[in-house]
C-alpha cells in the first residue's frame, strides 16, 4: 500500500475528531446569539446553561462516539480507488446512526441538554463538517494524484473486451498509471502500450516498477503470476473466473461493472500495519525501560568474560552486520555478543560444517557449537543476546512478531517460495520459535511463518508474544 494512502486514511481521524468538537462549540455560542423560537427554543435560562468548558467535555464525548461508529462502519478504509460519492453516502447513514445513538443516550440517562436548538445545531453543523472534512481530503489527495503522487503503476496481462473496457473506466481513475499491457503480438489499445509478450512478464514487472497487476486473460498461467507476486511483492488483481482458488485475504469490488478479486498476501495491509506498528512502538519502548537493568548487567558480564565488543555488529572483514528484512531490505541488527571474537566466518568451516544440524538446508545451526563463551551460552538459553533487537523494533527495521531475520548469504540460498517470508518485516519472535526453535526444518519453518503471515490478528502476536515469555523464563534448550 502507498504511503500516501496510509497518510491520508489516518487523517480522517483526526479531521472528524476535532470537526465534531468544534461544531458543538460552534453550536453553543451560535445557541447564545439566537432569539427564541416559539415551540423549539425559549429564552435561555442561564442558571441552567453550561459553561463554555463543560459543553466541550461533552463534545469529546459525542466526538469519541462518532469515531467509533465510524470505525465499526469501516469509514476508514485506506483504499483511495473508491468514488467519494460512496463515502459521502455512507457518513450521512452513519451520522444518523450516531444521532439516533444520542437520542437514545438522553432518553435513558435522563440528562436532558439544556437547550433542544443546541442539541440540533450541534448535530447539523457536525455533520456538515465532518462531510467537508472528507471533501477536503478527497480534494487534496486528487490533486496529489494529478502530479502523480500517490499513483498506482498499473500492468494489464491480456488485451481482450474486458481489457479495453477496464482501460476506458481505469484512464479516467487518477490512482492508477496505466503502464501498459502484456500479450501476444495485439495492436495496442487507445495509445496503451503492449508492452511485450508473456515471455518477457518477469523483465517488465521489474524494470516498469509495478506495483499492481491486473489479469484478464489466461495468457499466462495464472499460479506462475500468483508466485511471482507473492515473492516481489506486488499486489495482484484478476477477473473472477480465471481462477479457481480459496483463500481467505480476498477483496471482492468492482472496477465499473466488472467485477475483480484482489488477493492479499496478508492481513497486514492498511491498519493490520498500523495497528502492529503501534503495537511494536509501545512493546519495544516498555520493553527497553522495564529491561534495562538487565541490559546493563549482560553488558557488563560480556566485557568481564571476553575481550572484544559487547555487540555483536561486526564481521570479521570489520564490515557491518546486517540481516534481511521485509522486501530484501537489508538493515543492521543488533545482537548482545556471544561467541568469541573474530570466530563468525568460521561457521562455514569443514570442522563447524560437519557440527550443523541443518544439512540441506539454507540456515546454519551448530550444535555444542565451540565458539560460545560462558556467558553467550546462558543470554542464548534465555534469549537475551536478542534484546538489543529492541531497538531495531523502536527504529521500525524489526517487529515483535515476525519471521527471523536471515543473513544475506542464507537468503541467497532461498527457493522461489521461501521469499513469500520477507513479505514483512523480520521479529524477535514468531510462530517457529514458539513451535520447536532449532528443531525444526526449515520447510516446515516456512510454512509455519506463511501462516502467520496470510492468518496474522493482534490476538496472534499477543498470543505468540506471551507464550515467548513463557519459554524464556523455562530457558530454550539449544
Amino acid at each position: 500500500m502507498k504511503k500516501s494512502e496510509i497518510f491520508f486514511g489516518l487523517l480522517k481521524i483526526p479531521i472528524d475528531f476535532i470537526a465534531v468538537a468544534l461544531a458543538f462549540l460552534i453550536a453553543y455560542k451560535l445557541r447564545l446569539i439566537t432569539e427564541p423560537i416559539p415551540g423549539l427554543a425559549k429564552p435561555i435560562d442561564y442558571t441552567v446553561l453550561p459553561t463554555a468548558i463543560e459543553y466541550f467535555r461533552f463534545s469529546m464525548y459525542s466526538a469519541i462516539a462518532m469515531l467509533g461508529i465510524f470505525v465499526m462502519g469501516k469509514m476508514y478504509s485506506l483504499k483511495s480507488t473508491f468514488k467519494l460519492s460512496k463515502e459521502i453516502k455512507k457518513t450521512l447513514t452513519l451520522s444518523l446512526i450516531w444521532v439516533m445513538l444520542c437520542i437514545t443516550y438522553f432518553f435513558f440517562s435522563r440528562t436532558f441538554p439544556f437547550s433542544r436548538l443546541a442539541i440540533i445545531y450541534s448535530w447539523g453543523i457536525a455533520i456538515l463538517m465532518v462531510l467537508l472534512g472528507k471533501i477536503a481530503i478527497r480534494l487534496v489527495q486528487k490533486l496529489f494524484l494529478r502530479t502523480g503522487i500517490g499513483k498506482r503503476n498499473l500492468l494489464i496481462i491480456g488485451n481482450n473486451q474486458i481489457s479495453q473496457a477496464l482501460i476506458d473506466i481505469l484512464k479516467k481513475d487518477t490512482s492508477y498509471r496505466i503502464i501498459g499491457i502484456i500479450d501476444e503480438e495485439k495492436a495496442p489499445y487507445k495509445g496503451i502500450k503492449i508492452l511485450g509478450g508473456p515471455h518477457q512478464f518477469d523483465y517488465i514487472v521489474k524494470k516498469e516498477r509495478i506495483e499492481e497487476i491486473l489479469q484478464t486473460s489466461e495468457v499466462i498461467e495464472s499460479k506462475k503470476i500468483l508466485y511471482f507476486c507473492n515473492e516481489n511483492h506486488v499486489e495482484y488483481t484478476f477477473v473472477p473466473n480465471l481462477l479457481e482458488v480459496q483463500r481467505t485475504n480476498i477483496e471482492i469490488r468492482t472496477i465499473g461493472s466488472i467485477p475483480t478479486i484482489s488477493l492479499k498476501k496478508t492481513p497486514l495491509d492498511g491498519w493490520g500495519k498500523v495497528a502492529k506498528r503501534s503495537m511494536d512502538i509501545l512493546g519495544s519502548t516498555i520493553g527497553i525501560i522495564l529491561l534495562s537493568p538487565i541490559l546493563i548487567a549482560t553488558s557488563i558480564a560480556i566485557k568481564i568474560n571476553s575481550k572484544g565488543p559487547i555487540l555483536f555488529s561486526k564481521l570479521d572483514n570489520g564490515q557491518p552486520v546486517k540481516r534481511v528484512g521485509q522486501h530484501g531490505q537489508l538493515f543492521k541488527c543488533y545482537k548482545f555478543r556471544s561467541m568469541k571474537p573474530n570466530t563468525h566466518s568460521m561457521r562455514y568451516s569443514t570442522e563447524l560444517e560437519e557440527m550443523n544440524i541443518r544439512k540441506g538446508s539454507p540456515l546454519v545451526k551448530i550444535q555444542n557449537d565451540p565458539r560460545v563463551t560462558k556467558v553467550g551460552k546462558f543470554i542464548r538459553k534465555y534469549s537475551i543476546d536478542e534484546l538489543p533487537q529492541l531497538w531495531n523494533i523502536l527504529i521500525g527495521n524489526m517487529s515483535l512478531v515476525g519471521p527471523r531475520p536471515h543473513l544475506p548469504e542464507e537468503v541467497a540460498k532461498y527457493k522461489g517460495h521461501h521469499k513469500f517470508v520477507l513479505a514483512i518485516k523480520p521479529g524477535m519472535t514468531g510462530l517457529p520459535q514458539t513451535s520447536g526453535r532449532s528443531d525444526l526444518d526449515f520447510e516446515t519453518e516456512v510454512k509455519l511463518d506463511r501462516y502467520y503471515i496470510e492468518n496474522w490478528s493482534i490476538w496472534l502476536d499477543i498470543k505468540l508474544i506471551l507464550k515467548t515469555v513463557s519459554s524464556i523464563i523455562k530457558g530454550y534448550k539449544e
